[in-house]
């Protein structure tokens, strides 16, 4: 067995998947005017993605017990590279909607399958440098997927997002068919319905009420609540179950592992933060800065060289350095280059955006490698495809509560600046003097373009206060640090 080979295949099929989780974000509004949908209804085009994939990603491990690792980790490309085609081919918003659901169902499995065949395919004292690799396609994929999407969208078409999946799926397929070994099948597994119907319904609910939280006004809708209390129900009576029942849906052992407890919950908190950065990112350069699409996308592009850059460096260091003093070096600097955010102003230029932008990246592609090396150092070998389909999950179920709480606290201090910059305007404030000819109040086109100079403030003060809170998020697992087991991979060198 190749572990090059391995490595390669795997890359591509994680590089793939994770590209896909926000590279169509800058493309809809052209998937809005093509298949003339609301801008309501368009987000369907993502919620369904994130749901489907939310969903599926808890079987993982029993499905590759069952079907063999190898064969299912196959059908999962296939499956993923047919919903591709099926998504550019898409005629109408309900042709979009229901591919994206099956293309999230197939790829929720490539991840965490991925993450456990080279974990298995490297000894322990090399997991670190393996997790390096494989974060490269995981990390910077979603921070290069805008940046991607911007320039295939601007120069061919958005079907084209879909459609280049094909070559690189054929790819990873062949490398997958002639280095991956398979496992032994293990068809008598028992399949534990209950819990499984449980989790489904839970993540499913908890995934639409932060997905639609925002347009349908939280919990002043109806649906909201409902979704709320479902998922709340459900992942009680999943606890209940899984307590009680002889052979639960996800083996509990997981949580007994004190490093992999630890680490799913660092990773949890971890991901709270850098997909609402990549959310609110793009609006925050279009909008309020006035950049054109392609040239947001490469303004954003320092992000994913950053955490490319640290995560070659921590294969390398690995073996010298205690793990854990990279990750809190990784931490501090992330929070130190959104309190940099935090202070920007409306002249702010590329030079500042840049490099707090490969600042953070850099940061984050220290903490992921040896983080997940950490959470799977004591693990079972035989747990590590419940293990990693886990935490995946949780990476995934921490980017949703990140992005929607932190586009909720936006919504709100907009509003908020808003009225406070109304309270401070009046004919003898002397931003009113200065600009007498430009905001003059008493002619519709003055009191026209003062309302937009207020809205325009208070936007950026509320990016700001967004940028600050999610200084502090980082710091919150610092504690949590210290209580992992740490790798000492120099001496089994």
């Amino acid at each position: 067995m190749s572990r090059g080979l391995v490595t390669a295949s795997i890359m591509a099929a994680t590089v793939m998947h994770a590209l896909d989780m926000t590279i169509i974000n800058v493309a809809l509004p052209h998937m809005q005017g093509t298949l003339l949908a609301t801008q309501d209804q368009i987000s369907w085009v993502l919620t369904s993605y994130v749901v489907a994939s939310a969903i599926m990603t808890p079987p993982t491990g029993i499905l590759a017990a069952r079907l063999g690792r190898k064969r299912f980790f196959q059908w999962s490309v296939a499956g993923f590279i047919a919903a591709s085609m099926l998504c550019g081919m898409a005629t109408s918003l309900g042709e979009l909607v229901f591919y994206r659901i099956l293309q999230g169902a197939t790829g929720a499995a490539l991840i965490p399958v991925s993450q456990a065949i080279l974990l298995d395919t490297y000894p322990r004292e090399r997991h670190a440098q393996a997790m390096a690799m494989w974060g490269v396609g995981v990390m910077v994929g979603p921070i290069l997927g805008p940046t991607v999407g911007g320039y295939i969208t601007e120069l061919w078409d958005w079907r084209w997002i879909f459609f280049i999946n094909l070559p690189v799926g054929i790819v990873a397929m062949l490398g997958i068919a002639a280095s991956v070994p398979e496992t032994p099948r293990d068809p008598h597994r028992k399949f534990d319905l209950t819990g499984f119907v449980l989790l489904t319904l839970g993540v499913g609910a908890l995934q639409l009420m932060l997905d639609r939280g925002e347009v349908e006004g939280w919990f002043e809708s109806t649906e909201i609540v409902i979704e709320a209390t479902l998922a709340g129900l459900c992942f009680y009576g999943f606890v209940v179950h899984s307590a009680t029942v002889e052979k639960p849906f996800l083996d509990l052992a997981l949580l007994r592992d004190r490093n992999f407890a630890i680490g799913v919950l660092l990773i949890f908190l971890i991901n709270l933060m850098m997909l609402a950065t990549l959310a609110l990112l793009p609006a925050f350069l279009q909008s309020l800065l006035g950049y054109p699409i392609i040239e947001t996308g490469f303004m954003m592009m320092p992000r994913g060289l950053g955490t490319m850059a640290a995560m070659l460096l921590v294969g390398r260091i690995s073996g010298l350095i205690d793990a854990r003093l990279i990750v809190t070096v990784g931490l501090l600097l992330t929070s130190f280059s959104m309190w940099e955010m935090s202070r920007f102003n409306m002249d702010v230029d590329e030079h500042a955006i840049i490099v707090t932008g490969a600042l953070q990246g850099f940061g984050m592609g220290l903490i992921f490698s040896p983080l997940s090396a950490m959470t799977f150092s004591t693990l079972m070998p035989q747990l590590r495809t419940d293990g990693a389909a886990v935490f995946s999950l949780m990476r995934n179920i921490g980017s949703s509560i990140g992005v929607s709480v932190m586009t909720a606290l936006l919504s709100q201090g907009r509003q908020l600046h808003r009225s406070h910059l109304v309270e401070h305007v009046t004919p003898f404030s002397p931003v009113m003097k200065d600009g007498s000819e430009t905001f003059a109040l008493d002619t519709l086109a003055g009191l026209a373009r003062l309302s937009a100079e207020i809205s325009r403030q208070a936007d950026f003060l509320a990016y700001l206060g967004d940028f600050y809170i999610l200084m502090l998020v980082p710091l919150i697992p610092l504690p949590l640090i210290l209580i992992l087991k740490p790798q000492s991979y120099a001496r089994r060198a």
